[in-house]
């Protein structure tokens, strides 16, 4: 398998984790923060906001199976990328929208994913995902990886994890790992 390594923020990283990891190609969608300048930051330090951090999903991937600019589009499905610094009743720099590039061809696709979005106004207002290049990755603490899997009855992931894992299996079907059969 070719391996690649894809960081997207989008507000809560539970949201994004638990769909990215659903994905056929997908090898591991892991929850953490980027972008900050505090070394090893804790939860509670990013929830503070003095970081500068994002919560972040680190996605290894295979682009012969997935490509990034699949990851792209079901990246942006997830969340709202005109909120500035927030992702509905989430506010905070940690919220914002961001993708971390890894290598000059991630950065142009995504700066091209946006001119798209934005010449067909794909959203009613104008994009605000920083594209800026990937720096240290800090995975977030354990109780955070797979938060939806493990706690799906909790609040939250019923009424904002749920919906977009519900969205994702109607929208991008064929994608996901549930969808496909296994390899014999």
């Amino acid at each position: 398998m070719t391996h690649a390594v894809a960081t997207l923020a989008g507000g809560c990283f539970w949201c994004i984790e638990t769909v990215f990891n659903r994905l056929h190609g997908v090898e591991s969608a892991v929850s953490g923060y980027m972008g900050g300048h505090t070394a090893s930051p804790t939860y509670k330090d990013i929830c503070n906001g003095d970081t500068g951090h994002a919560e972040v999903v680190q996605v290894s991937f295979d682009p012969a199976v997935i490509p990034y600019r699949d990851l792209l589009e079901i990246f942006f499905s997830l969340h709202d990328p005109t909120q500035l610094n927030r992702q509905g009743n989430d506010v905070g720099t940690q919220y914002r929208s961001a993708i971390f590039w890894h290598t000059p061809e991630q950065k142009a696709e995504a700066q091209a994913a946006i001119a798209e979005l934005t010449a067909t106004k794909q959203f009613g207002a104008p994009i605000v995902t920083e594209v800026t290049a990937a720096t240290t990755f800090y995975p977030a603490e354990d109780y955070h990886q797979a938060y939806f899997d493990q706690n799906p009855n909790q609040p939250y992931c019923q009424f904002v994890v749920a919906p977009k894992v519900a969205k994702a299996r109607e929208k991008y079907a064929a994608h996901l790992k549930e969808s496909r059969p296994s390899p014999e």
